[in-house]
């Protein structure tokens, strides 16, 4: 499983040219199964990503795809975490016991 932080660069002001192309590959990822959630960081300081269902490999090309990293509006982070233990109404959704 993958938090993959996107973080504002300063071309941050061109986010509103490509929020609906943004909006539209987040759905992909959504639609594909890859992506579980996604939200904005406190303080507007760019968005996350909970994923899974592919290698990092896979995940950052699927990044680069997205237009804000593309045209450098956010910078990508990729933290590969182990989830082991989660609460029940998570459980069954991240293919663990609770």
């Amino acid at each position: 499983m993958f938090i993959v932080l996107l973080k504002f660069s300063d071309q941050r002001s061109r986010a509103a040219e490509w929020m609906q192309a943004h909006q539209a590959w987040l759905q992909k990822g959504f639609d594909e199964g890859v992506f579980l959630a996604s939200g904005s960081l406190a303080e507007k300081q760019g968005g996350c990503i909970l994923a899974q269902g592919t290698d990092l490999n896979g995940l950052q090309h699927r990044l680069a795809d997205d237009p804000f990293v593309a045209h450098g509006v956010v910078r990508s982070e990729v933290i590969e975490v182990s989830i082991s233990k989660a609460h029940p109404a998570m459980a069954s959704l991240l293919g663990i016991g609770a």
